[in-house]
């Protein structure tokens, strides 16, 4: 049960790792969003998220190698994830990169509540 947590884990942590490669180029963030990023502010603020997504992405996967991490991984993750999916369903109105986006979210957040569910079951909360 335990590894199947911890792949679940792996897979959670790459989705909420891999935007981090924003933070190289403001051309890797508009590739990646299919936006256009008008101004060193914007540029600024997306390249930041890039590295905050590092940073909870980084952390979900050290929980795969620090269990006792993986309930604080797993709250960061949903907040992050229900978060992007609840900004998106506000919004109404995006591109097909956010769509796939949501949908990849949608499934981290799948892996998210079997993961909940074996840790739980498990008695590992």
């Amino acid at each position: 049960m335990n590894i199947t947590i911890s792949i679940l884990l792996l897979i959670v942590g790459l989705i909420n790792f891999l935007p981090v490669i924003g933070v190289l180029s403001a051309e890797k963030l508009s590739g990646a969003y299919s936006v256009e990023l008008i101004g060193n502010d914007i540029i600024i603020l997306m390249r930041h998220r890039a590295l905050l997504f590092g940073l909870v992405g980084g952390f979900i996967l050290y929980s795969v190698f620090k269990p006792s991490y993986q309930t604080a991984a797993m709250v960061m993750a949903a907040i992050s994830m229900l978060g992007f999916l609840y900004f998106v369903w506000a919004a109404g109105d995006y591109n097909a990169s956010i769509s796939k986006i949501a949908f990849i979210d949608l499934v981290g957040i799948g892996c998210l509540v079997i993961a909940s569910a074996l840790k739980y079951v498990s008695g590992n909360t």
